[in-house]
């Protein structure tokens, strides 16, 4: 019997768990982007060195070796691929333009402003001098943010006119399609709110959404962990899955998972920030599983595959959080350490860097160090330990600088 082809568009670390989950089913494994030494692809039975945001490239490569179906895995800029290809092609997904709008955030903002949503004041933008010239018509603090780009990449706050200049021209840096999105700063009320949601037949079948947490010394736009559950009242979950099902019935979307990004203002409002059309990085998925039970790999996975996704057994108990191993400045890494209280809480380690590799300042995802999967036995816990992290872990350069944790002993983590 002729195994069923899927193509899996990147083969990062993070996507590494969609590529075992599609062999573990049995299907034949495809994997293609331009970095053929990405670890996802040793696994793959065929791998392809085409780019993942060439919608036209991989739709060829998808329709000469008749694939029957396509997952863009945690990664925004190859969703509108995904979506692209299993549009032209007839297989399961959703449609592209409407991925098209999730994934480029001045064309969700205007979707967003055109169905009476709650958005902050915001306008798109594709040269400076126009920017400009509209600058006044805003009030100030304004963000200013690539259109395009993941992992809070290119992200500036600006408190006058003169700050537009360099935040532009940063922004547009990491935008592929060179075009930035300025709004005007939201004041949130408690943590903005971080998590995943996955659609069944157009219905949301699951969602479960944590807090953000930000080192406000190094970049307060970048978040280094996602605490759950949240503090916020179900009553207010309630409201957000409510709007999140209006934004997903008028967007047709039909399945698949959503990584989430809500604020709650002072008057109550919710505002979507961010609904990326791709799985949550920085091991969500796995954090998840650990704190419900539901498999989002396999899920994304088998819907591409055009298989039913019964979402039963979910089990929402306990305290969980990844937390981002980072510096907070350039240099070498010499040691990572970790409290012995801290050690007793993780599930998981996962280092993307050994002792001797650069590192960089945490200004952006590209800059995470490795990430840690926690439990802990209450919430008190658990925003102790996460909110004063540098009690517990210390992420040693060369050369290196003394710090004291409080007379605590500490268990070194080799790398």
């Amino acid at each position: 019997m002729t195994k069923k082809r899927i193509l899996l568009l990147g083969g990062s670390y993070f996507q590494v768990p969609s590529v075992l989950a599609a062999k573990k089913m049995g299907y034949h494994v495809i994997t293609c982007d331009f970095v053929p030494e990405n670890p996802g692809h040793q696994y793959a039975d065929e791998y392809y060195n085409i780019s993942t945001t060439d919608k036209d490239l991989v739709l060829e490569l998808a329709q000469k070796l008749k694939i029957d179906g396509i997952v863009a895995y945690a990664s925004d800029p190859a969703a509108p691929t995904a979506a692209y290809v299993s549009e032209k092609m007839k297989l399961p997904g959703n449609p592209y333009q409407s991925v098209k709008i999730l994934a480029e955030k001045d064309l969700f903002r205007s979707f967003l402003q055109q169905n009476a949503f709650n958005l902050p004041k915001s306008k798109g933008f594709v040269n400076l001098a126009d920017a400009l010239l509209e600058i006044d018509d805003f009030t100030f603090p304004l963000m200013v943010k690539p259109v395009d780009s993941s992992g809070s990449k290119g992200v500036r706050k600006i408190y006058s006119a003169e700050e537009l200049v360099s935040a532009f021209e940063y922004a547009m840096s990491f935008s592929r399609t060179k075009r930035i999105v300025m709004e005007e700063f939201l004041v949130k009320k408690g943590h903005q709110i971080h998590g995943d949601a996955f659609v069944c037949e157009g219905k949301i079948c699951f969602c479960y959404l944590g807090d953000h947490h930000f080192d406000e010394k190094v970049n307060p736009f970048v978040p280094y962990s996602t605490t759950l559950p949240s503090i916020h009242s179900t009553g207010t979950l309630s409201r957000i899955e409510l709007e999140l099902q209006r934004l997903f019935d008028l967007l047709k979307i039909r399945q698949g998972a959503f990584n989430i990004e809500v604020r709650i203002d002072e008057q109550e409002r919710i505002f979507l920030m961010e609904i990326g059309p791709r799985n949550g990085g920085n091991l969500v998925p796995q954090l998840e599983e650990f704190a419900s039970g539901f498999n989002m790999v396999n899920a994304t996975v088998k819907v591409a595959m055009g298989e039913k996704i019964v979402a039963e057994g979910i089990h929402k108990k306990g305290f969980f959080a990844y937390y981002v191993l980072h510096s907070n400045r350039d240099g070498v890494l010499k040691e990572i350490v970790i409290s012995p209280d801290l050690e007793a809480n993780v599930l998981e380690k996962h280092l993307f860097k050994n002792s001797g590799d650069s590192v960089l300042s945490f200004q952006g995802s590209n800059a995470t160090i490795g990430i840690l999967l926690l439990q802990f036995s209450s919430h008190n816990e658990m925003l102790e330990k996460i909110e004063n992290s540098e009690n517990f872990i210390r992420v040693v350069l060369e050369p290196e600088e003394i710090i004291l944790l409080n007379g605590n002993s500490t268990n070194r983590l080799a790398i």
